[in-house]
């Protein structure tokens, strides 16, 4: 999917995400606060790096930075597991004085809703999630929409009818990228399957290496990833197959 679109997306979640803040205020009386500037945290599960999807929300930051200028103060957590500690990450965040907070994972839906009743004041933007409260929204991306067109492509393409595809975890999000990418697959080449490795995890270069290679070994040749390091390409393009990015545009590592 076009990085492009995905910086343009989360960045405007949080200009939008910015502006019902400001609403908020004005529709409660809340004193003018036009010299200040908003204090925003952003929760990271790995290093922004230059590739996959913490790297997507970093170029965001960083666009909301020099969109607004003084208006904003940004500050971002990095290498945050999505387990318990979250929560601690999150807290100190809305303690440091963010007025919204972004957790940037599927991992931090329950600690994210867990803090925002620790700070009814302060709003809250979770990335891939399901659950809501007053100070607690969602966003996503319709990026099972590029999904499906890689399925289209890879049915196009592939001359072995075997697709491999690496899934992070069986959660809402990485199901319906499987789902669209195999309707879009079939929709061309009724013949076409596709077979799925859970890497459990989102970055582990090892581990998705390895299950590019199991996949060229059952005779992959087209490689499909819901995982976020380049190693699954750069394993592709060893072996001489092709292979789908994930979240950034990663031609560089495996042009």
């Amino acid at each position: 999917m076009n990085n492009k679109i995905i910086v343009g997306v989360l960045g405007a979640a949080v200009l939008g995400a910015l502006y019902f803040m400001t609403s908020g205020e004005k529709a409660t009386n809340v004193a003018d606060k036009s010299n200040e500037s908003t204090k925003v945290g952003f929760v990271y599960l790995t290093t922004p790096g230059d590739h996959g999807c913490t790297y997507a929300h970093e170029v965001a930051r960083q666009d909301v930075e020099k969109h607004f200028g003084d208006k904003v103060e940004t500050t971002f957590v990095e290498n945050v597991p999505e387990g318990p500690d979250s929560a601690r990450v999150i807290r100190e965040l809305a303690n440091q004085g963010n007025e919204i907070i972004f957790t940037t994972s599927f991992g931090y839906m329950d600690h994210t809703i867990k803090v925002a009743k620790e700070f009814p004041n302060v709003k809250f933007e979770h990335i891939t999630g399901y659950k809501r409260s007053p100070n607690v929204a969602t966003g996503n991306i319709r990026f099972y929409e590029g999904r499906y067109v890689q399925g289209v492509v890879a049915g196009l393409m592939t001359k072995s009818n075997k697709i491999g595809y690496l899934a992070s975890f069986p959660i809402p999000e990485v199901i319906q990228g499987i789902n669209a990418f195999g309707i879009g697959l079939r929709s061309v080449n009724p013949k076409a399957e596709v077979s799925v490795i859970w890497v459990n995890s989102w970055y582990d270069p090892v581990k998705e290496a390895d299950a590019a290679k199991v996949h060229i070994a059952e005779g992959a040749d087209i490689l499909a990833q819901h995982t976020d390091s380049p190693a699954m390409l750069q394993t592709a393009q060893k072996a001489g197959v092709h292979g789908f990015g994930q979240s950034s545009d990663m031609k560089a590592f495996a042009p």
